[in-house]
């Protein structure tokens, strides 16, 4: 069962307002750090984000499948197919983390790990304007 947090509107809406504009924080030094070649700085931001985007968001993702999903679609079965979509929309989010975590490996830090920051960004974006749409007690 998930917790009265992810059922609010206002307080579901506040979760993802914050963990967004962290990550478009840090996204926006790294790319400022990059284009400095300040690669050494770049690489800790890099990792920082990283971390914020597997504890604060793809977390989030993990509770909301976990307890909201299956909730929402138990109580409006006809549901299903958005919430298969915003389940998707997770997925990705993870593709492209583990890409950023390839790319820092293989490569260290570049222009392709900031350009993948900014596609997590907008792909959050966008599922959380889907989301919040179907939340009860709006």
């Amino acid at each position: 069962m998930s917790g009265p947090a992810l059922k609010s509107i206002d307080s579901h809406s506040a979760i993802h307002e914050a963990a967004l504009v962290e990550a478009t924080e840090l996204t926006e030094l790294l790319d400022h750090l990059v284009a400095n070649d300040q690669l050494d700085k770049a690489l800790e931001v890099a990792f920082v984000a990283v971390e914020h985007w597997e504890t604060r968001t793809l977390q989030h993702a993990e509770s909301e499948e976990e307890g909201l999903y299956k909730e929402l679609t138990n109580y409006s079965p006809e549901l299903e197919d958005s919430i298969i979509s915003l389940t998707r929309d997770h997925n990705l989010l993870r593709m492209l983390v583990n890409e950023i975590k390839e790319l820092l490996d293989d490569e260290g830090v570049s222009d392709k790990v900031v350009q993948r920051f900014q596609a997590l960004i907008l792909v959050d974006l966008l599922h959380n304007q889907e989301e919040e749409k179907l939340l009860p007690n709006h």
